[in-house]
């Protein structure tokens, strides 16, 4: 066997490796969940993790094994639609807002079918795991499904969250955090950078082409925003104080009467904050999570800062010293941030940007459905940066752009200022 031939060979199994490890460890994650946990679905928004445990299955049977199988034959024709979520290219869609009231096919049965997709993508692999175009697909179906694995902890959230009984999704474990370093600036000559993905690995394809941006000299924050400073905000009126909210923020806060973070409550002594641990005491130190772009641009200008653009954050980011935590700690809440210079730039949680979620010069989506992943969203949503404590660590890198609407503060997402030096 020539080295060539080997290396291929390993790849290949590297591969099915990589393929079996990411689809247990969705299982993994439904596991502590009861079947009715599994069903529900908290908003129109949020999935159930049911849903998304098929939903991810569907992209390999719909996507992969459908064009490259010999004699390929569904396992279930009308799972196509109930779990295709937006591809118009592949056909009808099941409504997102009633996932909710699929009762059937059961738990068991969407197991079933992932077991059933599974077997099927291992046979494909052994026997054309040497094909570059399908490599390529069933790399992208499982950064896919670590997308998924984030969204179905923050979907399951939110739905344990609206239950009177607060219960938790595990047992929060001991640790010993260290207290987070003084707020510090760390400032940036700016000029001629170069962002977006840079050709080594796996990308997706909002992250390229690579091109050139102009900076002025700006400064970030050493560390996210920590609940504790949030809190400061909370107390001194933020939530009722006009001034500091985008036009559009402020109708929201005020059509929605709210006055703090989706997670806090006022206990008796003092904030509390629900995690998937349960309801606990709201820790100052660790970084303010679950905050919606109008939440992080308001406090952004009551302190007096701005957020960073994602030029920024990205060309910042190359400078990073230590990291924050990543779903594999399992801790699945953010920790302190401590140590020298930036942290936590990559882990802990998604930091909003002030930039718009739009392509990048010379940006072509993909040919047919697949080109339906990202391309079509590049509108009225804001860009976050760095992956959360929800995220899988070898899912994130630098130029990874991930993007919500400006309301949307269920998920794993924080702050981090910035301002003009």
């Amino acid at each position: 066997m020539s080295a060539r031939d080997a290396g291929a060979v390993r790849a290949r199994h590297a591969l099915a490796r990589r393929f079996c490890a990411v689809r247990e460890r969705s299982v993994g994650l439904a596991a502590p969940l009861s079947a009715e946990d599994c069903c529900v679905q908290s908003m129109p928004d949020a999935s159930p993790a049911k849903w998304h445990l098929a939903h991810t299955s569907w992209f390999f049977d719909v996507f992969v094994l459908e064009p490259f199988e010999p004699d390929f034959k569904p396992f279930r024709p009308e799972f196509r639609v109930l779990f295709n979520s937006y591809y118009n290219a592949v056909g009808d869609k099941h409504p997102r807002p009633q996932r909710g009231l699929l009762t059937r096919p059961s738990l068991a049965e969407v197991l079933d079918y992932r077991a059933h997709i599974d077997a099927r993508m291992r046979t494909l692999l052994a026997a054309q795991g040497g094909d570059e175009e399908l490599r390529e697909l069933i790399e992208l179906g499982l950064q896919h499904e670590q997308q998924h694995q984030e969204l179905l902890l923050t979907d399951i959230k939110h739905l344990l969250s609206m239950n009177p009984l607060r219960p938790a999704y595990h047992a929060p474990g001991e640790h010993a955090d260290a207290k987070p370093d003084p707020l510090e600036w760390v400032g940036f000559a700016g000029g001629v950078i170069e962002i977006g993905h840079d050709g080594a690995g796996f990308c997706f394809d909002n992250e390229l082409p690579r091109h050139r941006v102009y900076l002025q000299p700006y400064e970030l924050t050493s560390r996210p925003v920590t609940s504790g400073e949030y809190a400061q905000f909370v107390d001194q009126g933020g939530y009722a104080s006009p001034e500091l909210w985008l036009s559009e923020g402020w109708e929201w806060v005020r059509s929605n009467a709210l006055r703090h973070p989706i997670y806090w409550h006022r206990g008796d002594s003092g904030w509390e904050e629900f995690t998937l641990g349960g309801l606990q005491a709201l820790a100052p130190e660790q970084p303010a999570v679950h905050l919606s772009y109008f939440e992080a641009d308001a406090y952004a200008r009551w302190a007096g800062a701005r957020l960073p653009t994602e030029a920024e954050w990205e060309h910042a980011s190359q400078h990073s010293a230590v990291e924050g935590q990543f779903a594999d700690h399992g801790r699945l809440h953010p920790a302190p941030a401590a140590g020298p210079g930036l942290r936590q730039m990559l882990g802990g949680v998604w930091e909003w940007t002030q930039s718009s979620y739009a392509p990048y010069p010379g940006f072509r989506p993909a040919a047919g459905a697949i080109g339906e992943y990202n391309g079509k969203f590049m509108v009225n949503q804001y860009v976050l940066r760095g992956g959360s404590c929800a995220t899988p660590r070898n899912h994130i890198r630098a130029s990874y752009r991930n993007f919500f609407p400006a309301a949307a503060r269920w998920q794993f997402s924080g702050l981090r200022l910035a301002r003009d030096s």
